[in-house]
């Protein structure tokens, strides 16, 4: 485990990966965008760098020699909402899932583009200093006003049942982020609800018909196939 580029005002990213070609490929790539990065080659390494170097980001591969990303993950959660990116070679849709649900931002599979990562990077910045949603979400003709609970589209008045705007309002709340299908049963109806997904894809297409111009073709309610949904 190697600390590279301290200077405090540079964003913090800490790298959990067993392979020593990533980590140093990684370092060229964040270390040219001015990003203070730290390494790790293993699980119990992870935890112990995210404690101490406190990062503003994650990135973690899953298939770690000590122990599985999934529980990396976990341990993490219990204390901390840093941000986290897992970058792994498991591209089955199971395997995403359990990431996500375990409480991972966000999910890219090896080999993933430059750009991309560092696009996933700048987002999970941007949301890490948004803890406190603003009260007036804006997205092209959709708004919503958290304080007077008032949805508009096109500056017409929308009227959401209960249920429909706490889905609304979890997803206005995690904008950009893919929330799982079980995330959003857990939060909105409770743990008695995580084996009736149909409940969640009739409120999403009602909210849809009521939200979107083409319901079909959403705008702004995304499905993230097999996983779960995003708002745009």
């Amino acid at each position: 485990m190697t600390a590279e580029r301290t200077t405090d005002n540079l964003p913090r990213i800490l790298l959990i990966d067993d392979e020593m070609a990533i980590r140093r490929f990684l370092h060229t790539v964040l270390s040219s965008e001015e990003f203070s990065l730290h390494e790790a080659e293993n699980g119990h390494a992870g935890l112990a760098a995210a404690a101490a170097f406190r990062p503003d980001v994650i990135l973690l591969d899953l298939g770690l020699p000590d122990l599985d990303g999934i529980e990396v993950i976990r341990r993490i959660r219990e204390w901390s909402p840093v941000p986290i990116i897992v970058l792994s070679v498991r591209d089955r849709e199971n395997d995403k899932v359990a990431a996500l649900d375990a409480g991972a931002d966000d999910y890219l599979t090896k080999p993933f583009g430059v750009g991309e990562l560092l696009a996933r990077i700048r987002a999970a910045l941007r949301r890490s200093l948004q803890e406190i949603p603003e009260p007036l979400f804006i997205s092209s003709d959709l708004q919503v006003d958290l304080g007077s609970r008032r949805v508009t589209v096109a500056g017409a008045d929308i009227s959401l049942t209960p249920t429909e705007y706490d889905i609304l309002r979890l997803l206005v709340t995690h904008a950009g982020k893919v929330l799982t299908h079980g995330q959003i049963l857990k939060q909105v109806w409770g743990i008695a609800y995580l084996e009736q997904p149909h409940v969640l894809r009739v409120n999403i297409s009602n909210l849809r018909r009521k939200l979107e111009v083409d319901p079909s073709r959403p705008r702004h309610i995304i499905t993230e196939p097999g996983v779960g949904y995003r708002l745009r």
